[in-house]
């Protein structure tokens, strides 16, 4: 490591955890400086436990991303409140309920859309039963799809790894 004695330092230019890589945040994501602005893409991943005491981490690094890249307050609440719902699914129907896997959120934050994708180990998911329910079917419970489904313009499961899903959602911005 160099030591620059006597020159500023620019907090921009320093890493945090291992100090391999980019500027990362708290969440392992990369940092936006100033001069970022005109970029194409970014990533940011974020892996937490898949006990719903931990959804808020996921919520309150989501947010402000949704909002940096051009949505309003109200969409990027939309967003965060599907994006939300999808994660619950994951720990309730892929982990069953067990708090001691992983969900993986990778968010990519394109000129014109936002893409989220959620990974998990847990039991696949059978696409053909994911269907939201009619909305004249009044009873609790059974709306989370049909919300993810109405926020965002794609949604797309694969299960073709060798375990667990990955769900993909795709925001276009307008």
């Amino acid at each position: 490591m160099t030591e620059n004695r006597g020159q500023k330092r620019d907090p921009r230019q320093e890493h945090s955890g291992a100090g391999l890589g980019p500027p990362t945040g708290a969440f392992g994501g990369r940092l936006r400086t100033g001069d970022e602005k005109n970029h194409q893409t970014e990533t940011i991943t974020l892996t937490v436990p898949s006990h719903p005491k931990y959804l808020y981490v996921i919520r309150s690094a989501v947010y402000p991303v949704v909002l940096d890249a051009g949505f309003s307050r109200k969409e990027a609440r939309r967003i965060v409140l599907a994006l939300d719902e999808a994660c619950s699914n994951i720990i309730k129907y892929a982990y069953e309920g067990d708090p001691a896997q992983r969900i993986n959120v990778s968010i990519t934050v394109e000129q014109d859309r936002l893409h989220f994708r959620l990974t998990d180990t847990g039991r696949k998911a059978d696409v053909s039963t994911i269907t939201p329910r009619r909305l004249d079917d009044i009873r609790p419970g059974g709306l989370g799809t049909h919300f993810i489904a109405s926020v965002f313009d794609s949604v797309t499961y694969d299960t073709s790894g060798e375990k667990g899903t990955v769900l993909t959602l795709v925001k276009e911005k307008r």
